[in-house]
């Protein structure tokens, strides 16, 4: 989330949009826009859902169309996101300090989503938990004998209530070691993406709106003048 803000906030400062051609705006708005694409399609490639779908309403039929080629759509929007900064500093939109920066985000990226990758798919060893599974067990065995003494007849229930927290906490341990299972008790991707396009669409909607009719002029003699 914050490295997506942070590539709208590079985008959006270093291509001067402001006096710039309408080339540029393009150009921000549509790195801006497969940003977005770029969150949906992990959201649902980690939980193994179609990564494609929705995504024509960020991107072009063009990028649509390349990344149906690619069996990992969101290293495909990555790729797309590389070459267009390139085009941006051969036609002198940004400077080659700006386009490292630019790219080292972008780097960010694809190391964020290989640990998502790694989450998803290391396999916790079979032994482990069949350990603690026979260990809590033979504790919930062993615990009545501890308990008898002291507390009775109200032995029974304290002794199911005790079983049920432990054996609630190994199942919810093992829920937790996938967090992409489209599981109430999973890590709320789509909500992320969610606030990813909401704070995206915003700052492009302020930096391009804001500023129109005599405001933007304003701004422009300020500028001239410093």
């Amino acid at each position: 989330m914050n490295d997506s803000r942070t590539l709208t906030r590079q985008l959006l400062t270093y291509v001067d949009t402001k006096i710039g051609t309408a080339e540029e705006r393009a150009f921000c708005e549509r790195m801006a826009n497969r940003q977005i694409a770029w969150s949906y399609s992990l959201s649902r490639q980690l939980r193994k859902h179609d990564p494609l779908q929705g995504l024509d309403k960020f991107i072009s039929q063009e990028d649509l169309k390349y990344i149906k080629n690619y069996s990992n759509v969101p290293l495909a929007l990555l790729e797309l996101q590389g070459h267009d900064l390139r085009s941006a500093y051969k036609l002198g939109w940004i400077n080659e300090f700006q386009q490292v920066e630019m790219d080292n985000t972008l780097t960010r990226f694809s190391n964020e989503m290989g640990g998502c990758e790694r989450i998803k798919n290391t396999i916790f060893p079979a032994t482990y938990s069949t350990y603690i599974h026979f260990s809590l067990i033979l504790f919930i065995m062993l615990l009545p004998f501890g308990l008898i003494e002291f507390f009775g007849i109200v032995e029974v229930p304290l002794v199911i209530a005790i079983a049920s927290s432990f054996f609630l906490i190994e199942k919810m341990s093992i829920h937790l070691q996938d967090p992409f299972e489209n599981k109430p008790t999973d890590t709320p991707t789509t909500a992320i993406s969610q606030t990813i396009e909401r704070d995206i669409k915003q700052m492009l909607k302020m930096n391009y709106h804001q500023e129109d009719g005599a405001g933007v002029k304003e701004k422009q003699k300020m500028f001239y003048i410093l």
